[in-house]
């Protein structure tokens, strides 16, 4: 009877709270956290989500799913369970693109800092679908975006549940943000900063979550050669860690983190960088290497923690850096977010208007790509010199050799900017942005 009692028990399926969780059975030999944050990738990243595009009922899903799933964990929404609603108007569709952002709070403790916030970010939208011909049929492809982003709103989660457990040890307060829109030029951000949040002046810090499961391949942080954010990582690197970020000077990937930096606001971007299924419809669950998630979260947990508890990390706190950028040494080129005058492009100096203006106008989809339905980013990487001119233009990163051809050859056919400066003076300034190759759904 004991035996029989026994084999009955293994044969119960995992007891889960969350209203959109489906059973499954315990593997021993995993954690519980893992086998979470299986489940919530599991969702998110599901057919029945159609590759969560910006303003598709994919994306509202998973916004509910999040919002209840935070609300499980027992941290504070700011919104309803369908997220905050925002207008994205498309010119070329002549409509409005409705997208939303669920957003969190877990209070702070301390009586003089409990009013500043550290937010942590990660992209809620993917690219969705999209038919295209094979062999004179069309197929309808689906980008299920299981590390680009599930992986990181799955860490976003636990999270949640590790700092409200241990709330009593931030002094500062704690901001959840799962950004709408993202990929649209990250609209959700935006409009969180400049629309929603009314005290986005009291945020000390941001930490963007983007790109976190394939860890075999690297683990790496990015902070805009911010001196304080640095410092914090080099600081940790000296005591006990699971897993170590490696500090890069070249930007990843076009995220979030930006609109941060551009209200002033600190930022660090962690991620595992690309890989092989980017932006594919092979970016399945399959894909995510969660040994190494589990490691990671619990860096960025003590990272985060750090940061409610430490100085108020300044923006541009290392004025001899400028000195160095002027002085000719460091190649003599200044990051660009980091010219007391930014160069622009058409008198603005928002490269989105770069890539609306003159990349996307100019840009041809090549014919081979259409015809394979490739898709996808080229992370592209150039200098602006002294004069404006477009030099040093390489590919940092590439869904394809095809895509990375065309988006090269425009950029380099780019007429002049006006060049950054710093106190005064021209400068040479680097900037790096994403060029998005993206075939549009057949009606």
């Amino acid at each position: 009877m004991k035996r029989l009692l026994l084999s009955l028990l293994l044969l119960l399926p995992v007891a889960v709270s969350a209203q959109y969780r489906t059973p499954g059975y315990a593997d021993l030999s995993e954690s519980e956290m893992v086998r979470v944050m299986k489940e919530d990738v599991g969702f998110l990243a599901s057919a029945a989500l159609e590759g969560r595009a910006a303003g598709s009922e994919g994306e509202l899903e998973a916004a509910r799913y999040l919002s209840s799933r935070l609300e499980s964990l027992g941290v504070d929404l700011l919104y309803g369970n369908d997220g905050d609603l925002f207008g994205l108007r498309q010119e070329a569709a002549g409509d409005t693109l409705r997208s939303r952002n669920v957003a969190a709070f877990i209070p702070g403790y301390d009586k003089k800092l409990k009013d500043k916030y550290i937010v942590i970010c990660a992209r809620l939208d993917n690219l969705g679908q999209a038919t295209v011909s094979v062999d004179g049929s069309p197929v309808v492809r689906t980008y299920y975006g299981a590390n680009g982003n599930a992986s990181g709103l799955a860490m976003l989660l636990q999270l949640a549940g590790k700092l409200s457990t241990n709330r009593v040890l931030l002094k500062r307060s704690v901001l959840l943000l799962a950004a709408g829109a993202s990929l649209r030029d990250g609209a959700g951000s935006w409009y969180f900063l400049n629309r929603s949040f009314p005290a986005a002046d009291d945020i000390d810090a941001c930490v963007e979550l983007n790109m976190l499961g394939t860890g075999a391949a690297g683990f790496y942080a990015y902070t805009a050669s911010n001196a304080d954010m640095n410092k914090l990582v080099t600081a940790m690197s000296g005591t006990l860690q699971p897993v170590l970020p490696r500090l890069v000077a070249n930007e990843p990937c076009n995220s979030d983190h930006r609109m941060f930096y551009d209200r002033k606001i600190p930022s660090v971007l962690f991620t595992t960088g690309m890989y092989p299924e980017y932006n594919s419809d092979r970016d399945t669950p399959s894909v995510l290497q969660y040994d190494y998630m589990e490691r990671e979260l619990e860096y960025i947990y003590n990272y985060v923690v750090a940061l409610c508890n430490g100085a108020r990390p300044e923006f541009d706190p290392s004025e001899a850096s400028k000195e160095l950028y002027i002085n000719g040494r460091r190649g003599g080129v200044v990051p660009f977010y980091e010219c007391d005058v930014k160069p622009s492009f058409l008198g603005s100096s928002d490269p989105a208007l770069f890539l609306q203006k003159w990349v996307y106008v100019y840009l041809r989809y090549p014919r081979a790509a259409v015809e394979q339905g490739i898709q996808g980013r080229v992370l592209v990487d150039f200098v602006i010199d002294e004069k404006g001119k477009v030099t040093e233009v390489e590919a940092v990163r590439s869904s394809h050799p095809l895509l990375e051809e065309e988006a090269l050859r425009v950029i380099k056919a780019s007429p002049d900017w006006k060049p950054g400066k710093i106190r005064g003076k021209k400068v040479k300034s680097r900037i790096s942005l994403n060029v998005e190759f993206r075939l549009e759904k057949k009606k």
